[in-house]
């Protein structure tokens, strides 16, 4: 007689785990699963919310001038004008309450100050704002379409064609960006914030068509991409529309780092005198004008290094966040609370089944070879069975 006993749930942590993570994806797309994912990151939902109070208030403070066209803003000032000098030419804002011996809480007419003309800063600082987003979104779309197409059509077809545009690529990975950027800055920087980004983005591209390529080289081999085929469909049906939506989320992160090197750069540039030529500006140009007034007005050299800060480290947070989005890898941990919920509302689900461990009341089963086997008499009769097991052979034989 042997009692069996049920093993432990040595698993149930995992179990738990895997119970929270289906019942919050119960139902959804992958679509809807990635944006809730995103949605639940606290840093790219903070960056986002900073991104776009910045982008709002550089396009409706100043108002937007593009190729002659002036849409004014709701500042009094715009970057050219020249007003009497107020307070030294230091800022207006203030933050510390009197009580405490500050000036108040004020914003001022020139909250960010003047510089040594009179030129509001804070208008100057939006405009060149304005210059600067314009020129990480223009050379980050450009980027990001040369990129996937070179990459797409390397992973794709391989051979002749990928040699050729990989070897393309690393001619122009040898090539410094910034020297590239430096002469054709110099030549069309005059032409506006637009070109400069056309042409930073048509030198950008490189490390995305390395990662678009090696993404399709793994995915052509899918079943998804055999089933296509069978089907008829032609090369650039599977690459746009079945391999691609696949790769989306390597673009898209990827695609955010551009345009935060892209603006890290265009700041270069400027800094250096081969961005945004005069009379225009931007944030890197703000900065070149007034190094030499680091001493004695820091506050014309603090506000555009801080802009460009603010800029760069929300695009960085954001591709951080789509990064956990996409990827099914990056999954969060959830709280002990939530585990201990989880637990509970699986109930009985959760534990093992229980296994009779009570005696046998049957006899114990007895196999005989060549027969079925007997599991005893209960109504006390005798084995039915022949004591000679039967081996097969007829009767006459033995």
């Amino acid at each position: 007689m042997t009692s069996v006993t049920p093993e432990p749930a040595t698993t149930g942590t995992l179990n738990t785990e895997a119970t929270i993570e289906q019942r919050e994806t119960e139902g959804l797309s992958q679509g809807q699963i990635v944006r809730r994912r995103f949605f639940r990151h606290r840093g790219a939902m903070v960056a986002m919310v900073v991104l776009t109070f910045i982008v709002l208030l550089a396009f409706t403070s100043v108002g937007i001038s593009l190729w002659g066209i002036r849409i004014p803003g709701w500042w009094q000032y715009n970057w050219t004008e020249l007003p009497d000098v107020e307070n030294g030419g230091a800022p207006t804002l203030s933050f510390i309450p009197q009580w405490l011996g500050g000036e108040g809480i004020r914003f001022g007419n020139h909250p960010f100050g003047q510089d040594e003309v009179g030129r509001d800063i804070f208008a100057v600082v939006m405009r060149g704002a304005q210059q600067s987003i314009m020129v990480m979104v223009i050379a980050g779309v450009v980027a990001t379409i040369i990129g996937v197409v070179i990459g797409a059509l390397a992973g794709y077809y391989r051979k002749a064609t990928d040699a050729v545009l990989m070897r393309f690529t690393d001619i122009v990975i040898t090539i410094p960006l910034i020297v590239i950027g430096s002469v054709l800055g110099r030549t069309f920087g005059s032409l506006g914030a637009a070109v400069l980004g056309v042409i930073i983005g048509l030198f950008a591209w490189t490390t995305l068509a390395r990662l678009v390529r090696g993404e399709f080289l793994s995915l052509r081999e899918r079943e998804f991409v055999d089933a296509a085929r069978v089907s008829g469909a032609r090369d650039r049906r599977i690459i746009f529309r079945h391999i691609l939506p696949n790769a989306v989320g390597v673009i898209v992160v990827n695609a955010t780092l551009l345009m935060a090197g892209a603006i890290l750069l265009e700041s270069a540039l400027s800094y250096i005198g081969f961005g945004v030529q005069s009379p225009d500006t931007s944030l890197g140009k703000i900065v070149s004008e007034n190094q030499a007034a680091f001493s004695t007005r820091p506050w014309l050299f603090w506000w555009p290094g801080v802009f460009i800060i603010a800029i760069a480290l929300c695009i960085n947070f954001i591709g951080d966040g789509l990064r956990d989005a996409f990827d099914p890898r990056q999954k969060k941990m959830p709280s002990v609370r939530a585990m201990a919920r989880a637990g509970r509302a699986g109930g009985a689900a959760a534990v093992a089944p229980a296994v009779d461990t009570s005696p046998a009341t049957d006899a114990p089963s007895v196999t005989m070879p060549g027969a079925a086997p007997y599991a005893g008499d209960p109504a006390g009769d005798r084995d039915p069975r022949p004591e000679t097991p039967h081996d097969g052979r007829p009767d006459t034989e033995r």
